[in-house]
C-alpha cells in the first residue's frame, strides 16, 4: 500500500543520499585531505599564474624603424591569436622562403595553449583524484602539459632562428625567463602529485544508513 511505498521511497532517497556522501568525502580528501593535498592546489593553479610572465620576446629593429621588444606572455598570446588573421598564417606557412619560420610561429602558438589547456583540465580533474584512476591522470596529465611547454620553447626556436636567418639584424626572438618558471611549475605539480600516489590518501568516509542499517 501507500506506506509500503513510501518507505521503499525512503530506502532509495537514503540509498542515494549514501552514494553522494561518498562522492563528497572523496572530494573533500582530494582537495583538503592532507597538506599534500593543499599544496597540490596550490601548485595546480600556480602554473597559470606563471604564464603572466615573460615567455619569450620579439625585436624589431630597421633602418627606420626604432629598435622595439614586445615580451609575449599569456596576454599578449590572447590579444595576438583573438586577432589572429588566420588566411594570412596559411599564406605565409606556403611561402617558400618563411614557411619554416611561421611553421614554427605557429607550433608555439598551438603547443602553449594545449598546454594551458591541460592545466585546466588537471585542475578540473582533481575533484575525481580520489577515484580508482585519480593518481595515473593525474600524473599522466602533468606529463602531457610538460610536453606541450617544452614542444612550444622547441617551435619557438625554430621560429627566431629562421625569421633572423631571412631578415638578419631586423627581426629577432628569445625566449623568456617566464616559461621556464612555468615548467618548473608544472614538474613540482608533477613531483606532489607522485608523492601523493606513493603515499596514498585515505578517505574517510561519514557513517550513512540505509533502512536503520550502516550503509557500506
Amino acid at each position: 500500500g501507500l506506506e509500503e511505498k513510501l518507505l521503499d521511497e525512503a530506502d532509495v532517497a537514503e540509498a542515494e543520499h549514501a552514494k553522494l556522501q561518498k562522492r563528497i568525502d572523496r572530494l573533500k580528501t582530494a582537495f583538503v585531505g592532507s597538506k599534500l593535498t593543499i599544496v597540490r592546489i596550490v601548485l595546480s593553479v600556480l602554473p597559470i599564474a606563471m604564464l603572466l610572465l615573460p615567455l619569450c620576446s620579439v625585436t624589431y629593429s630597421g633602418p627606420f624603424i626604432e629598435q622595439t621588444t614586445t615580451n609575449i606572455n599569456a596576454i599578449e598570446i590572447y590579444n595576438l591569436v583573438s586577432s589572429l588573421d588566420f588566411d594570412a598564417l596559411f599564406t605565409m606557412i606556403g611561402s617558400s622562403l618563411l614557411s619554416t619560420s611561421f611553421i614554427g610561429y605557429a607550433g608555439a602558438l598551438v603547443c602553449i595553449l594545449l598546454s594551458l589547456v591541460m592545466v585546466i583540465v588537471s585542475l578540473l580533474m582533481l575533484t575525481i583524484a580520489c577515484g580508482p584512476k585519480g593518481n595515473p591522470r593525474n600524473i599522466t596529465l602533468n606529463i602531457i602539459t610538460i610536453a606541450f611547454a617544452v614542444a612550444s620553447i622547441v617551435f619557438f626556436n625554430i621560429f627566431s632562428s629562421n625569421i633572423s636567418a631571412v631578415f638578419p639584424e631586423f627581426i629577432s626572438g628569445s625566449i623568456g625567463f617566464g616559461i621556464f618558471a612555468y615548467i618548473a611549475a608544472l614538474a613540482a605539480l608533477l613531483v606532489i602529485n607522485i608523492v601523493i600516489a606513493k603515499k596514498g590518501l585515505e578517505v574517510k568516509y561519514k557513517q550513512c544508513f540505509g533502512g536503520g542499517i550502516p550503509a557500506e
